[in-house]
């Protein structure tokens, strides 16, 4: 009998699906999804336990409004790595290994899902058009860029959601630049280059220009923050004003928003990752309270708060808060889950795997993430 590990190596890479979206897909009525992945890694420690947490909003005030899981887990396969591509993967598809490389380089993983991802899954199943399926992604991982859809061959292109990041800021930028004229020769060829730049990031020629709603999005960031990246927000905050704007202007049913900075610790400083910790617990609260404001979200919307991975316990290492070497507490999470339809003040006191993520948001939409290695959480609803 073939192990799942097994199974998933042996799927290899499909092409991507071209079927239009079906005429008749049902109008959505479910909850509004906002995934958020507390990224970057982070220990149990320093985010949910109350005796070290650098997250007060996350434990003193969310938790109780829904199911937190405290020990939530990362499976322990072979070629499972304990890093951020990977742990999102997992969480987008619910499952292991769900994923090829398409030309990694040197400290950057550049992974590309095999099967299908949420986003997929809930575009094929209901009628929502793409700016309202939102993946916000930080502008130091151009290569989490590829996660808006899948190469199952059943969902892909025609299914996928739409990116906020920098990088689609910057492509959008240099096009209306380019557009606009009025260049000189050498301004033009310097554009040209930063162009050029930005589309061999993605391997994918066949990629799709954004939606003219998306594209309307970029209009107003621009004539908000200009063209050089000094007035914007950076790092984390960038992503929370992204999610803030979306939410107002394009009212998305399903957003994931990829915090990231905690990962900034690999530079020897563990300043930089318990910040960041609190700079993503800040962007969290903003989060809740834009929704709790908002008559469209608030009592119509489910928060799902769990990180990408762990992180390693070493006192040893000079930088004790790595998560490369697939110890036991790389492979360690947890989860908080709630929002409209969730129990709450609740503490799921049982061992959870990571892949249980995409099936239990799959059921509090009302669709099925049928190709994920686990079944929705029952303990979640109320």
């Amino acid at each position: 009998m073939l192990t799942r590990r097994q199974f998933n190596a042996g799927l290899g890479a499909a092409i991507v699906g071209t079927s239009a979206h079906p005429a008749l897909a049902a109008e959505y009525s479910g909850p509004n999804i906002i995934l958020v992945r507390y990224g970057g890694g982070v220990r149990r420690f320093e985010t949910i336990d109350p005796t070290g947490t650098y997250a007060p909003n996350l434990v003193n005030r969310l938790a109780r409004r829904g199911v937190m899981i405290p020990d939530m887990r990362i499976e322990q396969l072979d070629d499972v790595n304990t890093s951020h591509a990977e742990g999102t993967l997992n969480l987008l598809t619910g499952r292991y290994l769900a994923y090829r490389d398409v030309g990694s380089g040197f400290a950057i993983d550049r992974l590309e899902p095999t099967e299908p991802t949420l986003f997929e899954y809930l575009r094929q199943s209901f009628d929502i058009p793409s700016h309202q399926v939102l993946l916000v992604n930080g502008e130091d991982r151009p290569q989490e860029e590829f996660f808006t859809f899948g190469m199952n061959p059943h969902y892909g292109i025609s299914y996928r959601s739409e990116m906020l990041s920098l990088h689609r800021f910057k492509l959008f930028k240099v096009a209306q630049q380019l557009a606009e004229g009025d260049l000189g020769e050498e301004a033009q060829a310097k554009i040209l280059q930063q162009r050029d730049d930005l589309l061999a990031a993605d391997h994918r020629a066949f990629a799709p220009d954004q939606s003219p709603a998306i594209q309307a999005f970029w209009h107003d960031w621009r004539r908000d923050y200009g063209d050089d990246g000094f007035k914007n927000p950076r790092g984390d905050r960038l992503l929370t004003a992204l999610a803030i704007r979306a939410l107002g202007s394009l009212r998305p049913r399903l957003m994931m928003v990829n915090y990231q900075d905690p990962d900034y610790v690999h530079w020897g400083n563990a300043s930089h990752y318990t910040r960041a910790i609190s700079v993503i617990d800040d962007g969290l609260a903003q989060l809740v309270a834009t929704v709790d404001a908002d008559p469209f979200y608030r009592d119509n919307t489910v928060f799902v708060v769990t990180p990408d991975c762990g992180r390693d316990e070493n006192p040893l290492l000079d930088v004790p808060f790595q998560h490369h070497f697939n110890t036991r507490a790389a492979h360690e999470t947890w989860a908080l889950v709630f929002g409209a339809g969730v129990e709450k003040n609740r503490v799921l006191d049982r061992t959870i795997d990571q892949s249980a993520i995409a099936p239990t948001i799959a059921a509090l939409m009302g669709f099925e993430a049928h190709r994920s290695e686990n079944r929705a959480l029952a303990e979640v609803f109320a």
